[in-house]
Formats: C-alpha cells, structure tokens, sequence
C-alpha cells in the first residue's frame, strides 16, 4: 500500500493546482520585484499544492521517527501560506524555522552541540531553498531529482517508509511541473520552498542517523542549492552588502540575465542535478572514493562559476 502514495501524491497535487488556477485573479500574485526575473504577475501558492500532494501521499507513511518531521513541515505550511498571501514579519519566520528545526530534531534525539549544529543545518537549508526559488521549473525540478535520489538511496537502504515518503515528495513536485515548467503558470512561494527545504534537511539528518545513507550524501544531492546560495550570500556578506535584501546576484539568476531562457536554465539546472545525484551515488556505493569524486563536484562547480563570472563580467565591462 505504501508504494501507492507517490501516485496519489502526483493525482492530489494535480488537482489541487488545477482547483486553484481556475481562481485566477482571486489569488496572491507574485509581482516583478528587484529579486524578479519574471515580468507579469504570477499566482504565487503553487507550493500549497505540492505540499497537498505531500499529505495525501503520507497518509500511510508518516509515523516513528517520520512523524514529527512532517507534522513541523506542515506547521511551516501554514505559516508559509500566510507570509505568501499577507506577508509576515522577517523574525517572527526565522523564529518558526528555529522553532519547529528544533522541537524536530529534539523529537528525533539529538543534543547539545550536534543538536545546535543541526538547527543551524536545517534553519540554512529551509531558507536557502527560498532563496534558489527564482525561476521557472528551478526549484521544481530540484525536488522532483532530490527527492527522487533520496527516495533510491532509502529504498537501496532498507528504509521502505522513507523511501516511500521522498518518492512522494518527488511525485508531487513532477506534478507541479506540469504548472511550472517554462512559461510557469504558478510560482512555488514559501508554503512550498520553505517546506521542501525543511524537509531536504530533516531527511537528510535522519537518514544519516539511521545509517541508511553518509551525512555527505544529501548535501552532494542538493549541492546544486546549497552551494550556489551560500557562495553568492557569503560573496555579498564579505562585500558589505545587506544579504536579506532582495537581489539577482544568485548564479542562476546571472544565467538569465546574460540572456538564456528561463527553459535553457532549467535543463541545464536539471543536468547539473543529476550529475550531483549520480556522484553521490557513485560515493554512497564506493565510499573509498569518497575524496576523489567531492574534488570531481568541487572542480565542475568551480568551472561553472568561473564561466558565469567570466562573461558577467565582461558584459559589465562593455557598459
């Protein structure tokens, strides 16, 4: 029965999106902004659909250690969902995230100092998902390819609950990019990044602990966030610039703006996915290689930050 939910998670999320697209100017919209690299405005609670498919989907799933998880990825659904249609206080979110990383990882058993580190993990994670969340199909297809990989690593590991759940997660996320995919119809917003990436990390973190996969695998498997956030945040944090304030400095978002398409970026995107999911599996199978294949990523994202920076840099220089 618990192999049925990634179908039921798909079906549900289908609905649910396609429920509130015939809402039309009813919903919140996402409107161009400094951080934009859209033009019209766009309904921005695509992720309440995601996270709908989610829910169906863990029905029969979620219990022990995946409880607590889910219960605290839900509660930040219904705080997300009210930042996307009113608009929240940056503490009182951050305060949330704290909060429920938190009372998660307590509930799954850790403390002192490997607890406060993996707060920080977790917090980092949910908000660097929103952050990566700027384009069509992005964030979509980064949950579609991380989850999917989570869900083979848990399955390859004899953790059929968890596999089942992230097959679920993915399944729903494929669904959503039936909306999303360039040219979106509607936006993820935070009720699904903030989520998504809650739960990137706390399945990260819970795996790890039960063995099923090494703490270095779910980093690999979605370095193609984390990496590009915390370069581009730190590069601006030493420039002095104010890192909370919206901007297009993300590498993704310099792809766009140096003239490809919003398509061209998402297959690229997904490309690069797969290449990191496939090292990671590659690293989970042959762990003596471990060292060899982290250089291998390191290497390929230096390559393709140096290409971007190269022309952003010339095309700077031309005006």
């Amino acid at each position: 029965m618990m192999w049925v939910a990634p179908l039921f998670a798909f079906v549900s999320c289908w609905l649910a999106l396609a429920w509130l697209l015939r809402r039309g100017g009813r919903l919140p919209m996402d409107h161009p902004n400094a951080r934009s690299l859209h033009e019209t405005p766009t309904p921005r609670i695509g992720g309440l659909g995601i996270m709908a498919g989610v829910a169906v989907g863990s029905v029969w799933l979620a219990n022990g250690e995946l409880l607590p998880i889910m219960l605290a990825a839900f509660s930040l659904t219904a705080l997300s969902l009210l930042d996307d249609m009113r608009g929240l206080p940056v503490a009182l979110r951050f305060l949330a995230h704290f909060v429920a990383a938190t009372a998660c990882l307590l509930a799954l058993g850790l403390t002192g100092w490997v607890l406060v580190g993996a707060v920080l993990g977790v917090v980092w994670m949910t908000n660097l998902y929103n952050f990566m969340d700027g384009a069509d199909g992005l964030a979509g297809g980064m949950t579609a390819i991380g989850f999917g990989a989570l869900a083979l690593a848990a399955w390859l590991g004899s953790a059929p609950e968890l596999a089942a759940l992230c097959a679920a997660i993915a399944a729903a996320a494929l669904a959503f990019l039936g909306f999303n995919f360039p040219p979106a119809r509607i936006f993820m917003g935070d009720a699904g990044s903030i989520p998504l990436g809650f739960l990137a990390a706390a399945f990260g973190i819970l795996g790890a602990q039960q063995d099923v996969w090494p703490w270095l695998f779910p980093l690999l498997v979605f370095s193609p966030f984390i990496v590009d956030a915390s370069v581009t945040l730190s590069r601006r944090g030493l420039r002095g610039e104010k890192i909370w304030r919206a901007h297009r400095s993300h590498y993704y978002q310099r792809v766009v703006l140096l003239g490809a398409s919003h398509r061209q970026l998402a297959w690229a995107a997904y490309a690069l996915m797969l290449a990191c999911a496939v090292l990671a599996f590659l690293m989970l199978r042959l762990p003596q290689l471990t060292a060899l294949l982290l250089i291998l990523a390191a290497a390929l994202y230096l390559l393709i930050f140096l290409a971007i920076d190269r022309r952003w840099n010339r095309l700077r220089n031309e005006f």
